[in-house]
């Protein structure tokens, strides 16, 4: 898929890099969209530059400039467990937690969001509702762009070859202000987005309470997937500035607002109906944030899948062979270069595997086949295992990326005496039908009592989004779980 694989220690190797090499590099980080563009041959990059080994980059925080600055290595579901962002800039968190399942979450950052530039893709419409901006950094400088500058049109942004997007930054929620987004998808899980709408209201007199309808004193409104980029209803927010939430009020924002929509006919909707659906959805939110209920349906404790980790994967881990422990790897196609890993305990140099992804290498180079394919496009989870602790989809994470790290894969769960809890409980359960889907269930199942050792039927639905049984045999497996929750050790 690539020919040369590079993995920087530092930032300044990464853009020198960039500058090498021009439009024949791709930065990778979460890989969760590149991989299937490479898949695809929709990009055919000869050089991979992956940053995620290089301290820093992972960083929620709250500026001296009074903005949250999110890195470039920030995944949806670090942003998902920020209490910062949970607090000041829950329009962002709602979007990342909608963004596809667990797996993908845990490897997908914003930043990789934004640069694949789909109207439809789920963080950039609460981003723009909150005047988010970007800097990009080159050999030749940095310059700090808004998104209406930096999104060009569908899946086009104005980045440079020679630019690495290093920060994302954008102004929080005020104590008078509440937000949120909205998603329609054509399921509850590993959705595109139909239409998407996030909604932020500021009003004149502190919060909107019960019994007093404060009016509202500015308002944004941004819709995805229904235009070129995210549309902002401008006339819909004008009329919503001075006067308060009525159901009039709402009546004609909602009717203002789909007419803000220039949507087309695809695959999961048609132009009419996507129109249709932005009044719906905007209405909806509106009411929601009337009501104060726009965090109804956020779960208190969201499921992560990152087992006893904090989400983040560990940086920069030098070559063993090296005293440099700031050494730059680089592993060609046709070299002799080793990814050195340990998978489920043991020592692996693996030679020949440098252009594969992680489910490749597993199942062909170490021969743990174990770990299925299913998709090969992060939809089914056949292909769930732990990368350094946390749970990922392997087959969207390059080969490259496992040397230097722990992987655990469904072999490794058992002890030499006993299979795991979630195993056993399978087995007790009849959770196994054709079983191909199993090796996944249980990855998924095994991290979420790691994470969590008394979770609910919801949480444990939540944990298996990301999974497809494709006999239907979801009650039993939920079922093992279950049980396997009420075992004392895992």
């Amino acid at each position: 898929m690539w020919y040369i694989y590079h993995t920087p220690a530092t930032m300044e190797q990464a853009l020198a890099w960039l500058a090498e090499y021009g439009g024949d590099a791709r930065i990778i980080a979460g890989g969760t969209d590149l991989i299937l563009e490479l898949e695809r041959k929709v990009r055919q990059p000869r050089v991979i530059i992956d940053v995620t080994r290089i301290p820093g980059l992972d960083a929620v925080r709250l500026g001296d400039d009074g903005l949250i600055h999110l890195g470039p290595l920030v995944t949806h579901n670090q942003v998902v467990g920020s209490k910062l962002c949970v607090e000041r800039a829950f329009p962002l968190v709602k979007a990342c937690w909608e963004v596809g399942a667990p797996q993908i979450r845990n490897r997908g950052t914003i930043a990789g969001n934004l640069i694949t530039a789909s109207p439809a893709n789920d963080t950039i419409t609460p981003l723009w509702a909150m005047d988010a901006r970007v800097t990009l950094k080159s050999v030749r400088g940095e310059r700090t762009l808004a998104f209406e500058d930096f999104f060009q049109g569908v899946r086009q942004t104005c980045l440079e070859p020679d630019e690495m997007l290093v920060d994302i930054a954008f102004r929080p929620l005020g104590a008078n202000q509440r937000g949120t987004f909205l998603k329609l998808g054509l399921r509850q899980a590993q959705a595109i987005s139909v239409v998407n709408v996030a909604l932020i209201l500021g009003f004149d007199d502190g919060v909107q309470s019960a019994g007093s309808p404060a009016s509202i004193a500015h308002a944004r409104i941004t819709l995805g997937s229904v235009a070129p980029t995210i549309v902002r209803a401008h006339d819909a927010e004008a009329t919503l500035a001075g006067r308060p939430l009525s159901d009039e009020t709402m009546d004609l924002v909602a009717d203002l607002a789909a007419a803000a929509a220039r949507p087309i006919d695809d695959v999961r909707g048609s132009a009419n109906y996507r129109k249709y659906m932005v009044r719906v959805y905007t209405r909806r939110a509106l009411e929601q944030l009337r009501a104060g209920t726009e965090r109804g349906d956020f779960p208190s404790r969201p499921v992560m899948l990152w087992g006893t980790t904090d989400g983040r994967f560990p940086v920069w881990v030098s070559d063993p062979r090296a005293s440099d422990p700031e050494l730059t790897l680089t592993h060609m196609a046709d070299g002799d270069q080793i990814i050195q890993t340990v998978v489920n305990g043991r020592t692996y140099q693996v030679q020949g595997a440098s252009d594969k992804t992680l489910l490749r290498m597993l199942r062909e180079d170490i021969g743990l086949t174990g770990t299925k394919e299913g998709c090969a496009e992060g939809e089914c989870g056949t292909c769930t295992v732990f990368l350094d602790g946390i749970a990922v989809m392997s087959c969207l994470v390059p080969a490259p990326r496992a040397h230097g790290s722990e992987i655990v894969t469904i072999e490794g769960l058992a002890s030499p005496e006993a299979l795991h809890p979630v195993q056993r409980a399978f087995v007790d359960e009849g959770a196994v039908q054709c079983g191909y889907c199993t090796p996944g269930f249980i990855m998924s199942g095994a991290s979420l009592l790691e994470e969590n050792r008394s979770p609910t039927r919801g949480e444990v639905k939540q944990a298996i989004t990301g999974n497809l049984c494709r006999c239907t045999g979801y009650y039993s497996i939920i079922s093992a779980i279950e049980k396997a929750r009420e075992t004392d050790t895992p």
